[in-house]
């Protein structure tokens, strides 16, 4: 068993980003450890999703400092960076974004598959998955024919599916009801911890949040890191 090396495996220090005169990141702070859940919270448009997008190499800051495992995002090609998020990071929306051609099982095997595995190992590997989420009952089924928490979970088993070290989700229960987002929540975060992912959580629903470690608010694109009372 490998043990995590100390400090944070992702830091963000100043991050700016302006989209014409509006200011989506103004001088926001960052850092997550390796098995640590964090929450990102704010109200709409206060630049969380830009926060996130920044953080996972998707969107370039305009200015200041985004260090991935001792390596400097803003210094890699496009290639690299779609390397790290096909192979170390992983990401869960908040409609899933399935692709409705595929079964189940396909979806949760495409990033598999797309790393150059075969179709029987990464289908072998994706069932592996649907049974921790719960949902390996549903492999011949396609997106269409499934209920939204239940398509939620397979796009959690597809995040997981490469082992990720950092696991983005964006508003990952924000079209489930509270019953669904609560299973939904509670299986990524175990699924998650017991591969020592670390999860950056955007959400602006406390009953979501609270199943992080710790919460970092962010409001006119600073942010503020708010500790949890244990």
């Amino acid at each position: 068993m490998t043990t995590s090396p100390p400090g944070p495996l992702l830091t963000a220090h100043d991050l700016r980003k302006a989209y014409g005169p509006t200011h989506a990141l103004d001088g926001a702070e960052f850092s997550i450890h390796p098995g640590e859940v964090v929450a990102v919270m704010g109200p709409s448009g206060s630049g969380k999703s830009t926060l996130l997008h920044c953080l996972a190499g998707i969107v370039p800051p305009d200015s200041g400092s985004i260090s991935y495992d001792g390596r400097e995002l803003s210094t890699m090609g496009d290639a690299q960076r779609s390397a790290l998020r096909r192979s170390e990071f992983g990401f869960v929306f908040q409609f899933g974004q399935l692709v409705p051609e595929l079964t189940c099982v396909e979806n949760v095997a495409l990033p598999l598959r797309l790393n150059g595995s075969s179709r029987k190992d990464a289908e072998r590997t994706a069932l592996g998955w649907m049974k921790r989420l719960e949902v390996d009952d549903l492999a011949a089924k396609r997106p269409g024919e499934v209920s939204g928490g239940q398509g939620q979970r397979v796009a959690v088993a597809r995040a997981l599916v490469t082992g990720p070290r950092l696991l983005f989700a964006d508003e990952p229960t924000g079209a489930l009801d509270s019953s669904n987002g609560q299973r939904v929540m509670e299986l990524l975060t175990e699924a998650a911890r017991s591969t020592d992912a670390a999860v950056v959580l955007v959400t602006h629903e406390t009953r979501v949040a609270a199943y992080s470690d710790r919460e970092i608010i962010v409001r006119d694109g600073k942010s503020r890191d708010v500790e949890r009372a244990v």
